[in-house]
């Protein structure tokens, strides 16, 4: 198997936290200046959080910095070790597919159920990748 192709979840990865990104970037642009809000006034996670009300996107951004770096690292172990298979391509398609929900939710709606599913379905799955990559491992030593 081609093992480069793990790496196009990994991309994807790293344009959905582009995407929140943005997405963050532009709302607290729109608030500054709806609100005639000065930036220093915002300069640390408490004072944004006491003026801007709206905390998804950057609630979402820094949950792409949490459990997902386990995902980087799987990716990047599989490549590493040339352990690509089929169906660790298949759970890390769905792990991207379910934070891509997750995401999606976060910053629109935030209905919690919604958001909390889509969370244990990526949750299940980095937990199954990582089991059958330590499978993997001890099985061709």
């Amino acid at each position: 198997m081609n093992q480069t192709l793990v790496l196009y979840p990994l991309l994807a990865m790293f344009a959905l936290v582009v995407m929140v990104a943005v997405t963050m970037f532009r709302r607290r642009v729109a608030f500054y200046k709806t609100n005639r809000v000065h930036p220093q006034k915002t300069a640390t996670s408490a004072e944004m959080a006491a003026v801007m009300p709206d905390s998804r996107a950057p609630d979402n951004f820094r949950n792409l910095f949490e459990l997902p770096m386990m995902f980087y690292v799987a990716l990047l172990a599989l490549y590493i070790t040339q352990l690509v298979i089929l169906p660790q391509l298949v759970l890390a398609w769905v792990y991207v597919a379910a934070r891509y929900a997750h995401s999606f939710i976060h910053c629109t709606s935030n209905v919690v159920m919604r958001r909390f599913y889509a969370f244990l379905v990526s949750c299940l799955t980095l937990l199954a990748m990582w089991i059958l990559l330590a499978y993997q491992l001890f099985t061709k030593a």
